[in-house]
């Protein structure tokens, strides 16, 4: 088995993407985005976008470009996390997620002075035939600098 994969590979093998038909692929380093069509192992009850599958598609990406950019000196949770299901989603769905790097570098700059900050990112789920925007989803991720004697 490979030790080593590429983003898109890694995530096309991870069992609750799979399993939702959700993709993901990255922008730039600062951004990505994940995509999911409606087919039936992600429809809900009556016909739209299985609400857990709606979130399951944005959960790990604000953490994973965090985490990436801010290095091992630092040690980066999800703490908290909510969505609003706007309207049902009938077709193809994509969320973008982006982290600027003069945010990441605020982020290290106020960490000089405390140990540890609460970070508030978010972003649109959109159905892509219409533009129309069907779910918000809010994440709030604890980010703390490493203590020295912390080995990874």
């Amino acid at each position: 088995m490979r030790e080593h994969y590429t983003f898109e590979e890694a995530f096309s093998l991870f069992g609750p993407f799979t399993g939702a038909n959700i993709r993901c692929r990255r922008i730039d380093p600062y951004t990505i985005e994940s995509y999911m069509d409606l087919v039936p192992a992600n429809t809900n009850y009556v016909g739209t976008h299985f609400g857990g599958s709606l979130y399951a598609m944005c959960d790990p990406f604000f953490m994973f470009l965090l985490m990436e950019h801010l290095g091992p000196d630092y040690i980066v949770w999800d703490q908290r996390a909510s969505i609003d299901f706007l309207k049902p989603a009938r077709a193809r769905v994509k969320a973008t997620f982006h982290i600027p790097p003069q945010r990441i570098a605020d982020i290290q700059q106020n960490l000089t002075k405390k140990r540890k900050s609460h970070e508030v990112f978010s972003c649109d789920i959109i159905e892509e035939s219409n533009g129309r925007i069907v779910a918000h989803v809010e994440k709030v991720l604890y980010v703390r600098r490493r203590a020295r004697s912390e080995d990874s």
